[in-house]
């Protein structure tokens, strides 16, 4: 039995993921606001902190795995700059606290939630990705308030480029301690979090043109993400790390399918 420890485990895909692992026999520590074995405001560095004492305590110091898939989507009224203190800075902190859980398991996987919003929806931000990964919240919260009206709606991708850019770029300094980094990219997933987004003025119109140009021609379930991290959890992708994982009905390779992969040409 592994210990496994999910943020945004009360609803979603979190809640999904939780459910997945219970049900094999794992042990799963469930981290989100309310109805959690820990409750905590990780859009707070005092929630985080919070939160990573309690894991440390609850998981007896050792952790197998850890999916931080706690996140807020874009929507009317909804400061940008909250979007980057939950989506990417309560992941990767929450990453960065229980790390020394991970590395005493000897062998242990993380998988982040990105999104293929970060390549299929443009204008976002690269500078708003770029203060996420040099760790400067003030900052990134800073340009994301800085944006127009549609604020919310540029941050969101913006984040989850920074989550991908993090997997790829730090996988092998966490593999060194025997902890496997990867992450997945869905797309449009029948979840609460799609569903708020339908219901939103702001958004609706361009959402259900995002569904109907998925070559799958539905939107996807909640278990088809589950058994991707399922797998990328487990023993059986023991060689993947530092990868980016797609699960998004065809509409990556069917807007990008030609960017990469490209010649690289070493500095």
């Amino acid at each position: 039995m592994s210990t496994i420890a999910i943020t945004g485990s009360s609803s979603g895909m979190g809640a999904a993921l939780a459910a997945r692992f219970t049900d094999q026999g794992h042990r799963v520590i469930g981290v989100d606001l309310r109805n959690a074995d820990v409750e905590a405001d990780l859009g707070t560095e005092s929630g985080r902190a919070r939160a990573v004492a309690r894991l440390t305590e609850l998981s007896g110091g050792r952790l197998d795995g850890f999916l931080p898939f706690a996140g807020l989507a874009s929507g009317v009224g909804r400061r940008p700059s909250l979007l980057v203190s939950v989506n990417y800075f309560g992941a990767i902190r929450m990453l960065e606290g229980v790390s020394p859980l991970l590395a005493a398991a000897g062998t242990s996987g993380v998988v982040l939630a990105s999104s293929n919003s970060t390549t299929t929806q443009p204008g976002w931000h690269p500078e708003l990705a770029e203060a996420c990964l040099a760790g400067d919240e003030r900052e990134a919260r800073r340009i994301a308030d800085a944006q127009d009206d549609e604020g919310a709606v540029l941050t969101y991708p913006a984040t989850k480029a920074a989550l991908a850019h993090y997997a790829r770029t730090r996988a092998a300094d966490y593999i060194a301690d025997g902890i496997r980094l990867n992450a997945v990219a869905p797309g449009f997933i029948d979840t609460p979090m799609t569903q708020d987004g339908r219901d939103d003025p702001q958004i609706a119109a361009a959402m259900d043109d995002f569904l109907a140009s998925v070559p799958a021609g539905r939107a996807g379930r909640p278990e088809e993400v589950v058994e991707l991290v399922d797998f990328l959890l487990s023993d059986r992708a023991s060689y993947c790390v530092g990868s980016l994982f797609f699960c998004d009905g065809g509409l990556d390779g069917k807007l990008r399918g030609a960017d990469w992969p490209k010649a690289w040409t070493p500095a």
